[in-house]
C-alpha cells in the first residue's frame, strides 16, 4: 500500500526532470530515436543529422528527392511530433 507522498519512478523522474529544467532536452533527445517511427525507416536510414533547437527540428537528408517529400509532409511530422512528446516540442522543420 502507498502513502500519499508515495510516488511512482516515472512520478519521480518527470519531477526531477521538471526540477532541473532538463525535460526540454529530454523530450528532445527522444524525438530522434523516435524519428524512424515518424518518417518510415527507409527514410530515416537516408537521414544524416537530427536536432532541435529553440523549437525548430532541423533534418539533413542525404537524397534530395526524399528531402522534397518531406517538405510536403511537415505539418504532419510537427504534429505527429508533439503529439509523442504531448507538448508544444516543435513548431517548425528545417531542411539542410
Amino acid at each position: 500500500m502507498r502513502k500519499t507522498n508515495d510516488k511512482s519512478i516515472k512520478e519521480a523522474i518527470e519531477q526531477m526532470l521538471n526540477v532541473y529544467k532538463l525535460k526540454r532536452r529530454y523530450d528532445e533527445t527522444g524525438i530522434t530515436t523516435l524519428w524512424p517511427k515518424l518518417v518510415g525507416k527507409a527514410v530515416a536510414n537516408r537521414t544524416k543529422e537530427i536536432y532541435i533547437r529553440d523549437k525548430k527540428l532541423f533534418v539533413r537528408m542525404e537524397s534530395s528527392v526524399i528531402k522534397n517529400e518531406l517538405v510536403m509532409m511537415r505539418t504532419q511530422i510537427i504534429a505527429g511530433i508533439n503529439e509523442e512528446a504531448k507538448t508544444q516540442l516543435v513548431e517548425e522543420i528545417i531542411f539542410l
